[in-house]
């Protein structure tokens, strides 16, 4: 993508200066407010992506808003190379790390239907994972692979993942040669294994693929078809293109079965639109006990003895079922929220139940800077918006 692409749009920001003037004049007149909030919405949202591709210049942006029942997606750039268009709702995309917030979410379906218990050791389910084990795994409870409290590391050792394809043993392996690096639940550190196991525990506790539970629990209620593990030839023609820290295109590479639960799921705006609408639903009857699940915090960051892994998208203050809770701070409100990168592709998802509103971004490129910027973006839209 030439560098013009924001730079010819550049003067469209002009257009939107007086957006800026009006949103200040709405916070400080409420009464005023209008009654259809839609347009001022869109504005909003496509002003802060203008802004923001004209300032980091990604190839594509995707931004996806819900407030208080109202939505606006918006996305920039190009989505699969020069001349192609913006990436919109319909948009396949990698989610990465935000598949963990999807395993919470199961997890809490299988809790409140008495399936599984949070505080169940994963070897009720899967007995063999602590043979001949070096590690004491009988510690290990399902809400300890949830918050990221099960003493293990983030990835398998380099030996272990050259050996491919990773199988389930290769993971029941790690615990005959190692010990755990910390006692279950006095620490956290941001662990895919540990996803990566609480996935085959619970599809071995509810003998079923945690594929099929996702589909059973989440995505098929919800009518996410484009929530998937593996993409179909149609899903495929979708897909937004990531590029690496250099900008170079990276292929696709399908995720294997003993990886789902880490990060590998695909998903598109208008999909996550569906689930943010589900989360911010607070009161209602369908599922509520596993959406109060999905919600509750388990572990407080006061009293931990070490914290690895986190901040990254703003402070962790503590972790629920796959979320990272942010406690209210000034204006900004009480926010769960996590983030992903995966295949070139960086995605951020926040929401404020009491406030009714959530923020899904996502950029096309590996670049530290700009992530960092989009998730400041995502959070300072979840703050203003909570204040209408």
């Amino acid at each position: 993508m030439k560098n013009s692409f924001y730079w010819e749009r550049i003067h469209r920001v002009v257009r939107y200066i007086f957006i800026t003037l009006l949103v200040l004049t709405f916070f400080a007149f409420p009464a005023i407010r209008p009654v259809h909030a839609d347009p001022l919405l869109d504005e909003i949202v496509e002003f802060s992506g203008e802004i923001f591709g004209a300032e980091h210049n990604m190839p594509a942006l995707i931004i996806a808003v819900v407030h208080k029942g109202e939505t606006s997606i918006r996305g920039f750039g190009e989505r699969a190379g020069k001349d192609s268009k913006p990436p919109d709702g319909s948009t396949i995309l990698r989610i990465g790390s935000i598949t963990k917030a999807f395993d919470g979410e199961v997890l809490a379906h299988l809790a409140a239907r008495n399936i599984v218990q949070l505080t169940d050791p994963i070897t009720k389910a899967w007995p063999e994972l602590a043979v001949h084990a070096k590690a004491n795994v009988g510690q290990i409870r399902f809400v300890d692979l949830v918050t990221h409290s099960a003493g293990l590391p983030r990835e398998l050792p380099p030996d272990v993942q050259s050996k491919e394809p990773l199988t389930i043993e290769s993971y029941a392996g790690w615990f005959k040669d190692h010990k755990l690096l910390f006692e279950p639940g006095r620490s956290v550190h941001y662990s895919n294994v540990g996803f990566d196991l609480l996935a085959v525990g619970l599809s071995r506790a509810a003998n079923k693929s945690f594929a099929a539970l996702l589909q059973q629990y989440v995505t098929g209620p919800l009518n996410m078809k484009d929530t998937v593990f593996v993409l179909s030839p149609e899903q495929k023609q979708r897909l937004m293109r990531g590029h690496d820290f250099g900008g170079a295109p990276i292929p696709d590479t399908p995720p294997a079965p003993v990886n789902y639960g880490a990060g590998a799921l695909y998903s598109t705006p208008n999909d996550l639109v569906k689930w943010m609408r589900w989360h911010l639903d607070r009161f209602g009857r369908k599922d509520a006990e596993a959406r109060l699940l999905s919600h509750a915090l388990f572990l407080p960051h006061d009293g931990l003895a070490i914290v690895s892994g986190f901040d990254e998208s703003g402070p962790m203050d503590a972790l629920g079922l796959g979320w990272v809770a942010m406690m209210p701070n000034g204006s900004r409100p009480f926010i769960l929220q996590k983030s992903g990168a995966l295949q070139g592709t960086i995605s951020y998802i926040a929401f404020s139940p009491a406030r009714d509103v959530a923020v899904f971004i996502a950029i096309n490129k590996f670049d530290f800077g700009a992530a960092a910027a989009m998730i400041k973006l995502a959070n300072g839209l979840v703050t203003t918006l909570a204040q209408r």
